[in-house]
């Protein structure tokens, strides 16, 4: 961590100067091995962590030489959700590297070598446009926290329980996850919660359980929608999993009629369950999946409801990209 003043305490104010000298330094010696050995969106991090500009400013600069370029855009390339590939894409990364003082083509030259230990790629992700209605939002959210829609982890297992309260309204849910990482440096997960129509998203409270600890909150009042960062207590490399667990409160909405979860993409293993309180019973449960939120339900079957614990389950061992979800009916 850099000093934020001259002294500390008592110490002798050249030790901060000592300190600074060292760090930078460093910095520089690891921005000068990424340039060398890659791969493209390390070294563009260390390159935009060197000179300390953030993305927005970065963004003004490129604008000022011509070059459109979204901050999400920016965002995905230093995460290595993407990379510049198309001619005005390139044009950028050209100007990039007179912005932050680098060696002329250090970082085009990164792009023509294939990433080391890149392995096969991972599918591109379903945006989250093609997963919940409110998707749009989500996207807008994530692109003012300069965070990739893609957060380079997959999911190995997923259990999920939803909690009905005695309105009939979504009071909570909780998540245990077992996540593998398909890019080095993934320290976060993206939690997106999506209330039913009328629920008030700036009172829906997150919490972080085991393995991690909440990071900031977004909240997009107009569509209900959520988004908050979960930080892992290590950074993943390639391949690397991690098991997690967090819980949302909501509570604010109107009676619910079902609970969906959308997937990006195929594999791995998920379990739904909801439980109804004994003065909110539906009549009838059923499960369901679609392609799209607009698309209709299929694989429609029925499920009835365990006596005692009035809760309904749905196991799915290998899911498919699109959305899985139970239904209910009140009477």
């Amino acid at each position: 961590m850099l000093p934020t003043g001259g002294t500390s305490g008592t110490g002798d104010p050249a030790g901060a100067t000592d300190t600074t000298d060292a760090t930078d330094a460093t910095v520089a010696a690891d921005l000068s091995r990424l340039l060398r050995t890659g791969p493209f969106h390390l070294a563009l991090r260390a390159a935009l962590a060197a000179r300390g500009l953030p993305l927005h400013r970065v963004q003004h600069r490129l604008a000022a030489r011509g070059i459109k370029l979204g901050v999400t855009s920016l965002s995905y390339w230093q995460q290595g959700a993407r990379r510049p590939r198309h001619r005005e894409s390139l044009r950028a990364v050209s100007a990039l590297e007179e912005i932050l003082e680098l060696p002329r083509g250090s970082l085009l030259r990164l792009l023509a070598d294939p990433e080391p230990g890149a392995g096969p790629a991972r599918p591109a992700a379903r945006p989250y446009r093609a997963l919940i209605s409110a998707g749009a939002a989500v996207e807008r959210l994530l692109a003012a926290m300069e965070l990739p829609a893609d957060g380079g982890l997959h999911t190995v297992g997923h259990h999920e329980r939803v909690r009905i309260g005695p309105e009939g309204e979504l009071r909570t849910r909780e998540s245990q996850q077992i996540v593998r990482a398909h890019r080095d440096g993934i320290d976060r997960y993206l939690a997106v919660h999506h209330g039913d129509p009328g629920c008030d998203a700036a009172r829906v409270a997150v919490t972080a359980y085991e393995n991690c600890r909440t990071g900031r909150v977004r909240c997009h009042p107009e569509a209900g929608v959520v988004v908050a960062e979960l930080l892992f207590d290590a950074r993943l490399r390639r391949g690397d999993t991690y098991v997690f667990g967090y819980g949302i409160e909501d509570g604010t909405g109107p009676r619910s009629t079902e609970y969906v979860r959308g997937f990006t993409y195929a594999g791995g293993q998920y379990m739904l369950q909801v439980r109804f309180d004994e003065a909110a019973l539906p009549v009838r449960c059923h499960r369901f999946a679609r392609t799209s939120p607009a698309a209709p339900r299929t694989l429609l079957s029925d499920l009835t409801p365990s006596g005692r614990h009035r809760a309904v389950h749905l196991v799915e061992e290998a899911v498919r990209p699109g959305i899985l979800g139970i239904g209910w009916e009140w009477g």
